[in-house]
């Protein structure tokens, strides 16, 4: 047995749960999302999902990505910097800088490669990261490769991060990096503050709008512009696989930035292209929610009635401002059991365990879509609310 073998043949940490019957991870779906879906040859209602606008099974988004497909192939076979550009790329992108108000873009194969390489390329030696200690792990990850030096604030905590603040050097580099909705709690980042910090000490900020596009703001721009901020906001980085209905991301700037990370920033040059298919859904996607402001105000409407629903039933919610509602738990072991017990009840919802959050705020993620109605909410709040109370989180 090799070295790697020998490390890892003791790491049974999932098969634990397997053994229990309530592992609850890459559990097989057999349909299209939406809000119910095919899974283990019945049907569940899907309060699991990121597709907050509800249009990963339009048929106008399905036709643009077919479309793609007949006129480009399957994929590029390269990368953006050699063979692998578009026009239609550069049409998506051309959009996506009119939508988010900045000058460019630029569209990466994930959202996770934006945050890993951008991070990495924009800050270096002598310069300064600030983040939240509950920005999204692809954030973590992109400071963990820059050179710059790492600073963590306590989460929402503006006196925290003043307080960091204060010891840095004025005139040096410092870019303060926070998530627009914490994919987790669902709560807002205090942007406002952040901007008059950004003022008083001289810094640079970047905005991870991928749980906020589609969801706040004019025809759904996201949480810089809900704010009224986005000309204050240095970067913005977006995903397509939320409410654009896609796979990829993109990362919005000015020209020179942009310029810059085009050239030198090593996930964007050294990743394949985003498929055709994947690139015509997005664009697809992004003209719909402009063109449809019914489907936003759909989702706060049930959103609305899922927050009273919950807080009428006696769950603890937390500080939530958006579609995504955490179920406290505040137990790892019975946080699998209620998602395993909510499936037997016909419904999808994500258990979050730590490193996604610490081990004493342990929780179930209700997330809602465009397309979900208050009927279906509902039936999931009471489903789990019978969950809940049997497992003694919530009382009857």
């Amino acid at each position: 047995m090799g070295q790697l073998q020998e490390r890892y043949k003791n790491y049974r940490d999932p098969q634990k749960y397997m053994d229990a019957g309530v592992y609850p991870y890459f559990r097989e779906i057999t349909s299209k999302q939406g809000t119910e879906v095919e899974m283990g040859g019945h049907r569940v209602l899907m309060f699991g999902s990121n597709a907050y606008t509800g249009l990963t099974g339009d048929e106008r988004v399905i036709s643009a990505a077919k479309a793609a497909l007949d006129k480009y192939g399957s994929g590029c076979a390269g990368s953006r910097f050699l063979n692998g550009t578009l026009d239609l790329h550069v049409q998506l992108e051309k959009e996506l800088a009119t939508f988010v108000g900045k000058d460019e873009t630029l569209c990466f194969p994930t959202g996770f490669s934006v945050n890993q390489g951008v991070l990495a390329m924009v800050v270096g030696r002598n310069d300064y990261i600030l983040c939240d200690d509950r920005d999204h792990a692809s954030i973590v990850d992109g400071r963990r490769l820059s050179f710059a030096t790492q600073l963590r604030y306590k989460h929402n905590d503006m006196a925290d991060l003043e307080r960091l603040l204060q010891k840095l050097p004025y005139d040096a580099v410092k870019l303060i990096v926070v998530d627009g909705v914490f994919s987790m709690e669902g709560d807002l980042a205090n942007l406002p503050a952040i901007v008059e910090l950004k003022r008083k000490y001289n810094c640079s900020i970047m905005v991870d709008e991928a749980h906020g596009l589609g969801v706040f703001g004019r025809q759904g721009r996201g949480v810089c512009d809900h704010f009224g901020l986005t000309h204050e906001v240095d970067l913005i980085m977006g995903t397509f696989s939320k409410s654009l209905a896609s796979i990829g991301g993109f990362i919005a700037s000015d020209s020179d930035t942009i310029n810059y990370l085009r050239h030198t920033c090593r996930t964007y040059i050294f990743s394949a292209s985003d498929t055709p298919a994947a690139t015509a859904a997005a664009r697809e996607a992004l003209r719909i929610i402009q063109a449809e402001p019914e489907r936003i105000e759909h989702l706060w409407k049930v959103t609305r009635y899922a927050l009273k629903r919950f807080k009428e039933e006696g769950f603890e919610i937390g500080e939530t401002e958006s579609p995504i509602i955490p179920l406290y738990v505040r137990d790892i072991d019975k946080t699998f059991m209620v998602t395993k017990l909510a499936f037997d009840n016909g419904v999808f919802i994500n258990p979050v365990i730590p490193p996604a959050c610490a081990p004493q705020d342990t929780l179930v993620r209700f997330a809602l879509m465009a397309t979900h109605t208050e009927e279906q909410v509902e039936r999931g709040v009471q489903a789990l609310k019978k969950v809940f109370v049997d497992q003694g989180i919530i009382k009857k």
